[in-house]
Parts: C-alpha cells; sequence; structure tokens
C-alpha cells in the first residue's frame, strides 16, 4: 500500500516537471510537435531575440534622453511655461515607453495585426492625453475672455474630462475589433434605467449647471434663501452649501434654490440698511438728527457715499420714531446684527449726552377721590384709558405720553 502511494506521488511530480519543460520550450520559441527538443538552437535564437530587443532600447532610451536634453537646454529661448515642458515631458516620456513595448512586440513571437492595433491605439491614446493635458488651460482662458466665475470653469473641466475618458476609450477598444456601437447602444440603455432610478439626483444636476450658467449667485455672495441665510462657500452640480453666521454649514440641493427665491444681498457694489430710533415727543428733532448722523460719520464700515440719512418716520403713543438708513460694502453684510447693536448702543449714549430724552412706555393711576370736579371727571372718564371699579373708591389708568425729565 505504502508502495503504490509512492509511486502516486512519483507520477505527480514528474507531471509538474514535463509541464515546466514544455512551457519552458514553448517561451523560447520551440514546438511541441517537433519529434526531438533543440535546446542548443533554440537557446541561440532567443539570445539573438534578446540581443535584439536590448539594442532597440538602448537605441530609443538615447533618442529619449537626446530630446529630453534638447528641450531643457532650449526652454528659455522659445519661453515654454513649465506646465507646457511638465506636458512636452509626459508625451515624450510616453513616446519612448510605447515604443519600447512596441519594439519587444515586433521581436518575440506576436501576430504583426496586434503589433499594428497597439501602435495606432497608443497613438489615439495620446492624442486624447494631450487634449486632457492643454483642456484645462484652454477653458481657463476662454472663461477669463468672457468674465465667467470659477464655478463654471470646474464644471466644464469636469465634463470635458469625462468626454475625453470615453471618446479616449471608444477610440482605443476600436482599434482591438470591439463593436462600439453596441457598447453605445447598451451604455444608453442603461443610462436610462439608472436615470428613472435617480430622478432627484438628476433634477439637482440639471438644476446645479442652470444656476452655474445663470451666474445669479456666486461663491462668496451672500445670500438668503428661505429662512437660510449665508455665504455661499460651494455650488457643486448636486447642492449648493452656505455658512451660516453661527459658522453652521447648511447644504441645500440644487433643485431647491432652483425654485425658490433668492435674495443676493451682495449683487452690487454697496447695500443698504436701516434701524428705528425713538426720541420723546417734546425733543428737537434736528437737534437729535444731528446727533444721530454725527455717529454715523464716526463709525466704522459705513460709506459717506451714498451719504447716510435720518428722518422721522412717524409720531407713535411714546415718541417721535427715527428711521436711520446707511449703506455699506458687501464685506460688511456678514457683520450686520453686530453693527446695529453697536449703532443702537452709541446712539442711545449720543442722545443721552446731549440731554435728549429717550422714552419708554409707562402708566399712571388716577384714583376717583383725588378729582375735585365733576367735569373733571367726566374729562378723564372719556379719555380712552381702562377704567376699574373697587368697593369705596373708581381707580383709573392713564397713558402718560411725556417722558420724565432729563
Amino acid at each position: 500500500m505504502a508502495k503504490e502511494t509512492g509511486s502516486k506521488i512519483g507520477a505527480f511530480f514528474q507531471d509538474i516537471l514535463h509541464d515546466l519543460y514544455s512551457s519552458l520550450y514553448l517561451a523560447i520559441g520551440g514546438n511541441l510537435e517537433e519529434e526531438s527538443r533543440d535546446w542548443a538552437s533554440r537557446g541561440v535564437e532567443l539570445a539573438s531575440t534578446t540581443i535584439k530587443i536590448i539594442i532597440l532600447l538602448l537605441i530609443l532610451w538615447a533618442l529619449y534622453w537626446f530630446f529630453t536634453y534638447l528641450t531643457n537646454r532650449y526652454k528659455d529661448r522659445f519661453k515654454i511655461s513649465e506646465r507646457r515642458l511638465s506636458i512636452i515631458r509626459s508625451v515624450m516620456r510616453y513616446i519612448w515607453v510605447v515604443s519600447c513595448v512596441i519594439a519587444i512586440m515586433s521581436q518575440v513571437s506576436v501576430d504583426p495585426s496586434t503589433v499594428s492595433a497597439t501602435a495606432k491605439a497608443s497613438i489615439w491614446a495620446g492624442i486624447y492625453y494631450v487634449l486632457w493635458a492643454t483642456s484645462e488651460q484652454v477653458i481657463s482662458r476662454v472663461l477669463k475672455h468672457y468674465g465667467l466665475n470659477a464655478s463654471i470653469e470646474q464644471l466644464l473641466k469636469n465634463v470635458f474630462s469625462v468626454l475625453i475618458i470615453v471618446f479616449g476609450l471608444a477610440s482605443v477598444m476600436a482599434q482591438f475589433g470591439f463593436d462600439i456601437v453596441s457598447l453605445v447602444a447598451g451604455l444608453g440603455i442603461l443610462g436610462l434605467a439608472v436615470g428613472f432610478a435617480a430622478q432627484s439626483t438628476i433634477a439637482n444636476f440639471i438644476s446645479g449647471i442652470t444656476i452655474l450658467l445663470e451666474q445669479s449667485f456666486k461663491v462668496g455672495d451672500w445670500i438668503s434663501i428661505g429662512n437660510n441665510e449665508g455665504r455661499v462657500i460651494l455650488i457643486s452640480l448636486r447642492t449648493t452649501h452656505i455658512l451660516t453666521r453661527d459658522n453652521i454649514t447648511v447644504i441645500i440641493p440644487n433643485a431647491t434654490v432652483a425654485s425658490s427665491e433668492v435674495t443676493n444681498l451682495t449683487s452690487k457694489n454697496f447695500i443698504r440698511f436701516d434701524i428705528q430710533v425713538r426720541v420723546a415727543l417734546e425733543s428737537d428733532t434736528e437737534q437729535a438728527r444731528q446727533v444721530i448722523l454725527k455717529v454715523l460719520e464716526d463709525t466704522d464700515n459705513i460709506l459717506k457715499r451714498p451719504e447716510p440719512s435720518a428722518t422721522v418716520d412717524h409720531i407713535s403713543d411714546f415718541g417721535i420714531v427715527f428711521i436711520v438708513r446707511f449703506w455699506v460694502t458687501p464685506a460688511a453684510v456678514a457683520r450686520m446684527p453686530r453693527m446695529k447693536e453697536a449703532l443702537h448702543e452709541a446712539i442711545t449714549n449720543s442722545l443721552q449726552q446731549a440731554q435728549i430724552s429717550i422714552p419708554y412706555p409707562h402708566m399712571r393711576v388716577l384714583i376717583a377721590k383725588d378729582i375735585s370736579t365733576d367735569a373733571e371727571l367726566a374729562r378723564h372718564i372719556e379719555a380712552p384709558h381702562t377704567q376699574a371699579s373697587a368697593a369705596n373708591f373708581t381707580p383709573k389708568v392713564k397713558s402718560d405720553n411725556q417722558s420724565p425729565k432729563a
């Protein structure tokens, strides 16, 4: 039993060695149909082929080194920028690698049609690589010429990159006999299926392209969308990102942005804001106006042109209400709540220093026994105040519009 097992193991290893023997003979150009293995002649052929390949690779390396030397030597004379120099070096390196591969394929047992297809595919791949490498610079120049923003530039770069990659792969695969028409038709059917499954994503994508093309707002603008207000920090193909005053990033789908009312606060060179200031009824309105304008003049970030203004908006129950209008640059919009708070505080302090009273709502209670005559009682009852009764007296609530003396 043990002897039979040993014979099987020996036969197994003999089969492995025979397969390795045959594979090595095939690798050096032999044929299994030959009656005997002529290792000497096959070895000579292999050595000859190896020497030819080495000579071809050395020639190609010398040519690559020569053209690289010329490029570095005359880059200043021809005013070649670093980016163009990088593209030229990449192209030469690509040509060198492809030439080495084709040289090796031509010396070994590779079908000539495969070598030809590889050469054509390499040429097409090189052309599309040059297009991809130079498209970014061309798009930047075109957009700069027409004054379009950076978001559209990134969109066009992504679209052109995808198109170049798709057409490049199609051209390369066509050289090896692939049916590109059937492949494109299959991708189209797959695209329809994906489109039905991701309708919201496609809607956001189309809305993102519309936003970028219309340029109703751009990155850096301060906008208001519904209940969200903040600075636009990113416009992608699917969402728009807004950074609020609380340092919170709000991500809004582009379909929502496209269908909502958007207020762009920084679309112009300056923006107007207003606050309300109230002074006592007996105050001098002109004096109060001058005090308010002086505070505006001394406040940073408020523009001198257009001029700020302080006018009487209306007269309320407790004083004269001024509406104060002022203009700021787009950079100050993010700090507007703090600016308004600081203005209210500064105006209040200045009015108090100028002996101008600032009224506040208050009430005075009148007791019936304090009224001497029936006529005076009737006059107080006719006034629009709240009346209450008690067991021994009738209290009267009267609004007092007069502010306390300073």
